[in-house]
């Protein structure tokens, strides 16, 4: 897929550090021709994204918190400026109280449920409807999302509720946003030791049973699921839409 995305510009949203998915993402991304828009949440966050960004030749870093309506639109109106238009854009975001994540499901609060959705959810639609209008040509939306969305994975609790309704969301904006040329996916990941699934209470319970159960009797690496993130971006995907696509060395197949 070397240079498929020549030409192209795509914003990426949740580079966190070195070993998020979405730096992954970038990283191969900027590998296949694309020039990088990357997003930080905040000011406190500007100097580390600054410096992960450094290293990726035509990438900028702008600043925006997903859950200020504001921002989103100071955003789209500075990547307008800059580029003129989008080709795709990447949505990698995802939060729940880290007490959310211990103990059952059932003792969930409703500040904790609503943070959860909001940010990981909601997000990708004010996000996606944001993008539209600057992918005059059509483009390619994409998200993350994991098995938990599905079945019950213990102590995963909200976020599995929340990844539920990502899914649902990506196939009504796929409906939405056809008419414009636009496809949205999601990409449902394997567990990845990254900072954030550090806060899943038996997260490494998770690594052992997708290793143990998978097909390919591993863990799937960050640099795969990439590589589909480029794809998805590319136009060898220019027919899918509305979909899930499992990175997950074929976990979700099985039974038991």
């Amino acid at each position: 897929m070397s240079n498929c995305l020549e030409g192209r510009t795509v914003v990426v949203f949740g580079v966190a550090n070195k070993r998020s998915i979405a730096w992954a993402i970038a990283q191969q991304m900027q590998q296949a021709g694309a020039q990088l828009a990357i997003t930080y949440q905040n000011e406190r966050l500007k100097q580390e994204a600054d410096e992960l960004i450094a290293a990726l030749p035509n990438a900028q870093a702008f600043q925006c918190d997903v859950s200020r309506d504001e921002e989103i639109a100071q955003l789209f109106e500075q990547l307008k400026s800059r580029y003129g238009k989008l080709d795709a854009l990447v949505h990698s975001i995802a939060f729940a109280p880290a007490e959310e994540l211990k103990g059952e499901f059932a003792g969930t609060s409703r500040e904790g449920f609503r943070v959860a959705l909001d940010i990981s959810v909601y997000s990708l639609v004010a996000l996606a409807r944001a993008a539209r209008p600057l992918m005059t040509e059509g483009g390619s939306v994409m998200t993350l999302t994991y098995y938990g969305a599905e079945k019950v994975v213990p102590r995963y609790n909200v976020m599995g509720v929340a990844k539920a309704a990502l899914e649902a969301s990506v196939r009504y904006l796929a409906y939405d946003l056809g008419k414009n040329k636009i496809r949205v996916n999601a990409i449902s990941a394997g567990p990845i030791k990254t900072l954030a699934a550090r806060g899943i209470s038996g997260f490494g319970d998770m690594l052992g049973a997708q290793a143990e159960r998978a097909p390919l009797q591993r863990n799937v690496d960050v640099k795969e699921v990439a590589a589909t993130a480029v794809f998805l971006a590319s136009d060898g995907a220019t027919g899918i839409t509305g979909e899930t696509i499992y990175v997950d060395c074929g976990y979700n197949i099985m039974g038991f």
